[in-house]
């Protein structure tokens, strides 16, 4: 738990001075249900971003859901820890919340640049790069 507010607190230092966020882990088959209900697309995502969008509480940023078999998973497929795989998705779902986004190639070429400094920050390594 302190590692998910650790990494989710440098996706928005300098971009937020105040936030709260709620971060959800689940299962596949929450996962699944969420992105067919809200992304109409079939089967489990890494991580699902709903922006509260509240002006009342502005503060308040949104929602993560992170999958968690689908995170273990990518980690090793991708021959990456699955504690720097972890990070890369609490940063990359906060900076969805945060309005990021990769619809096109210049909002994906500054998010990865983004994630990839951070992360670097945190110590972890490129996660667009993968080992084989």
């Amino acid at each position: 738990m302190k590692d998910i507010r650790r990494w989710a607190l440098v996706a928005l230092d300098g971009r937020r001075n105040a936030a709260e966020m709620t971060v959800r882990i689940v299962d596949e088959e929450e996962a699944a249900r969420l992105n067919s209900t809200y992304r109409h697309k079939r089967g489990a995502t890494n991580v699902l971003s709903f922006a509260s969008g509240e002006k009342e509480v502005p503060e308040y940023l949104g929602d993560l859901v992170i999958c968690a078999p689908v995170v273990t998973r990518e980690a090793r497929e991708q021959h990456k820890t699955p504690v720097a795989h972890w990070a890369h998705m609490v940063v990359h779902g906060t900076l969805h919340l945060l309005d990021y986004d990769h619809r096109d190639d210049a909002g994906a070429a500054v998010m990865e640049r983004l994630e990839t400094r951070l992360l670097a920050g945190l110590g972890y390594p490129d996660p667009y790069r993968t080992e084989k």
